[in-house]
């Protein structure tokens, strides 16, 4: 499934579902929205969509969308401000991630 949110919703994101893989969504929309992130289609402070809307676009739960946005709220892509939203971090664009095989230090 692809989601083209509304104008209501914010940016337009483009999140692949795919429901036929053993890959869990949460696992998918994760990847998805950090992939867009880093490749800048979400660019730093972006407003992502309320997780109501996202899930009703998405056709997932609310909860599968709030896990997500948690996840990547932990790891810096995204910040929170109470009762504004949820956006892209600042400096989130700039986040690489090692190559398989490297180790890091």
């Amino acid at each position: 499934m692809t989601l083209k949110s509304g104008a209501n919703s914010g940016p337009e994101l483009l999140v692949e579902l795919d429901r036929s893989t053993r890959r869990p969504l949460r696992a998918q929309l994760e990847d998805g929205l950090r992939g867009a992130v880093r490749s800048g289609r979400l660019a730093a402070r972006a407003r992502l969509p309320a997780t109501r809307a996202l899930a009703s676009d998405l056709g997932v739960s609310r909860r599968l969308v709030v896990d997500a946005y948690s996840q990547l709220l932990a790891e810096g892509y995204l910040v929170a401000r109470p009762g504004a939203g949820t956006y892209v971090a600042e400096a989130a664009g700039a986040m690489t991630v090692p190559a398989p095989g490297r180790a890091t230090r």
